[in-house]
């Protein structure tokens, strides 16, 4: 299933993509899509069954209707660092010998077409392609990659974008370049794991003002999605509803030549994880 929330920000409200491509809304089923309902079975074939029977869910006009996060109330975003070989190199660094890990706020999320906020004061702002897991059942000390598998409920577009000097020049974790306000956009849809049946073979691209930037493939993770649910739940308990930003490819501004194209307000950033939807977001200085 593709599902996702539409409405302004803060109101918005559950919605399913149907195989035709309709919009449908899912509010007379389940209030919301968040850990809760990834973590009930029932819930999720009542969905699942209405999306199913033709007349049940209505239709919704998509005209001028916001997308937002396709996921509301999420524990924790957990993400992995340099999880890419080709992206590794590009930044001279060393293949880790273990998962690199880092945290953003789950207030860093908005939808797949909100704004982008360069902060105040940057001069690296960068982007990042990325694919999101979302965590379905509580993970403790997993002991295999596809016990990690079975507890991902589903996959999305995520957007990791960071201010390289906030990040690595100003001293502490680099979470200070990564926890900027609408620094993790996410969607459009939560692709339910069934639909994935290889997270291993999805393409990931970005462009920058219509130029593509990164065009890589989740084939070359360092990581593969099933071992970094693993290995993270040996350090932490993750949640149903909690999110996993697993890396990203090659083509960063980081990586390029002097001098780097950072993004600046009136950029237009575009990316994609193929089969889990599109994203567009123009900047704005903050």
């Amino acid at each position: 299933m593709k599902l996702l929330r539409v409405g302004t920000a803060g109101a918005e409200r559950p919605a399913l993509l149907d195989r035709d491509g309709t919009l449908r809304d899912l509010s007379g089923i389940v209030p919301d899509i968040d850990g809760e309902l990834l973590a009930d079975a029932s819930a999720l074939a009542r969905v699942r069954a209405a999306a199913g029977t033709p007349g049940v869910l209505p239709a919704l006009d998509p005209a001028g209707l916001r997308i937002g996060p396709p996921l509301g109330r999420i524990g924790k975003i957990v993400c992995i660092g340099l999880n890419y070989h080709d992206h590794a190199a590009e930044a001279g660094a060393a293949i880790p010998a273990e998962p690199i890990l880092f945290l953003k706020a789950p207030d860093t999320v908005v939808g797949p077409d909100d704004t982008v906020l360069v902060p105040r004061g940057s001069r690296k702002t960068d982007w990042e392609v990325e694919l999101a897991v979302v965590i379905g059942r509580t993970a403790r000390y997993l002991e295999s990659a596809e016990e990690g598998l079975a507890h991902v409920a589903g996959y999305a577009t995520a957007h990791d974008v960071s201010e390289r000097e906030f990040q690595i020049e100003r001293g502490g974790t680099w979470d200070k370049g990564k926890n900027c306000e609408t620094f993790n956009p996410l969607g459009p849809w939560l692709v339910t794991a069934d639909e994935v049946p290889d997270p291993q073979a999805l393409p990931v691209r970005l462009w920058v003002n219509g130029e593509l930037k990164q065009n890589g493939t989740t084939a070359d993770q360092i990581f593969p999605v099933g071992e970094v649910v693993r290995y993270l739940s040996h350090f932490m308990t993750l949640y149903p509803g909690d999110v996993v930003n697993t890396g990203t490819p090659a083509g960063v501004a980081m990586g390029q030549p002097d001098p780097k194209p950072y993004l600046t307000a009136g950029d237009v950033v575009e990316l994609e994880v193929e089969g889990l939807g599109r994203q567009r977001q123009q900047l704005k200085s903050a």
